[in-house]
């Protein structure tokens, strides 16, 4: 589950990271009182309107802009609020339709107050599952284009990988701050400001913490100004307040349907529908429906308990991308009876009414000759196969 900026903000706070001020606003009004609170509260008539939505890089695409008078902000929080914002990370990029700004963060400007004698730096907390380890990535290269830095200039990109078992020590904490080039107080904060975002990561259940920029004032002060959070989903019923949180307004609304169901959904960018239970066997399917020529429309578990009506509300997900050009239901029983989906298909078939896309059906396992059975009576359209390979001929001969 990934979290605003705002929201991202106030988790670290709780944990006493330093962070760069703001009030979240809705409105041009809400904005205007925000500004007028942040401007007494710094001393400074400069501010930073951010759009709030799950993607990075807003300010390449207008939705970050710095004010210094109250009809400036007005002017820009209305710019933003309401604007499809596009971004390299929206779905289809510069290019794509973007994503509705429904609010603004209204911040402080954390660059005083010599903005000269500030340096902006790269810091993220993530798990590197290679080595089964949390791992902290940070460089002195922080700012807009980190992507540009870990591929043309990997030299400047420091890794520090933590034992789960001994957790952060002192030690790796100093040896980022050391590596950044720091010093005196600057060198202080940031050993602090490494272990406080490490205690937030792990107290948190995160999958990601980005900090770009982690910003060090003239003064020696270590400032989140941005961050980018994830939490880890089966970790939310331990943080019933963090899980409040969700904003699905950012998510697709066909993966919040599919939650409801009970059924793991992703929508992909293919043409072949996958029903499959279990995560292996789906990511198997979909590794074989590209050998035989078609591309995943998506990556769907039914779970090991699908039955007739769950069955049913995975054939209506799947049916609403236009790009689907035929369904690949591939059901291997164990827990869950092949009869049971087979009956799920063929209810769902005569429910939904007049499926025009082919779909193809292989069930082994625990009564696979009972729901091939129900399959071939049931005078529908449905093509059976046995063997996995010939599940994803199938598919590659109706595409054609």
């Amino acid at each position: 589950m990934n979290l605003h900026e705002y929201q991202g903000k106030e988790l670290l706070k709780r944990y006493g990271v330093a962070i760069q001020e703001g009030i979240v606003a809705a409105t041009v009004e809400e904005a205007a009182s925000a500004y007028a609170k942040i401007a007494e509260q710094s001393g400074s008539n400069f501010a930073i309107v951010k759009a709030q939505i799950h993607a990075g890089g807003r300010g390449k695409g207008g939705g970050v802009k710095v004010v210094k008078s109250a009809d400036q902000l007005k002017e820009q929080a209305g710019n933003i609020l309401g604007m499809m914002l596009k971004t390299p990370q929206t779905p289809g990029g510069m290019t794509g339709p973007g994503k509705l700004v429904r609010k603004v963060l209204i911040a402080e400007d954390a660059y005083k107050p010599d903005f000269d004698s500030c340096k902006e730096y790269y810091m993220s907390i993530l798990m590197d599952r290679q080595k089964k380890r949390n791992v902290i990535i940070y460089s002195t290269e922080g700012g807009m284009d980190i992507e540009e830095v870990a591929e043309k200039t990997p030299h400047l990109v420091f890794k520090e990988h933590v034992d789960p078992t001994l957790g952060l020590q002192p030690f790796q904490a100093r040896k980022v701050a050391f590596n950044l080039g720091l010093s005196g107080q600057a060198f202080k904060e940031m050993v602090r400001f490494v272990g406080s975002l490490y205690s937030a990561f792990l107290g948190a259940d995160a999958s990601l913490f980005e900090i770009n920029p982690c910003l060090v004032t003239g003064e020696g002060k270590v400032i989140a100004v941005d961050c980018k959070v994830s939490l880890d989903d089966n970790a939310l019923y331990r943080h019933p307040d963090l899980a409040e949180m969700r904003d699905l307004d950012e998510e697709d609304p066909t993966e919040v349907e599919a939650k409801d169901f009970g059924l793991n959904y992703v929508k992909l960018d293919g043409n072949v529908g996958c029903m499959v239970n279990g995560a292996g066997l789906a990511m198997a399917t979909m590794d074989i429906i590209k050998l035989s020529g078609g591309e995943p429309a998506n990556f769907l578990d039914v779970g090991g308990t699908a039955d007739a009506k769950r069955v049913e509300n995975a054939f209506r997900i799947i049916l609403r991308d236009p790009r689907v050009k035929a369904i690949l239901i591939n059901i291997f029983g164990g827990i869950v009876r092949c009869d049971r989906v087979a009956q799920g298909v063929v209810d769902a078939y005569k429910n939904i009414g007049d499926i025009k896309v082919p779909i193809i059906v292989r069930l082994q396992g625990t009564n696979a000759d009972l729901a091939k059975k129900i399959i071939d009576e049931s005078g529908l359209k449905v093509r059976s196969a046995i063997l996995l390979q010939e599940a994803a001929d199938l598919v590659s001969e109706v595409l054609q």
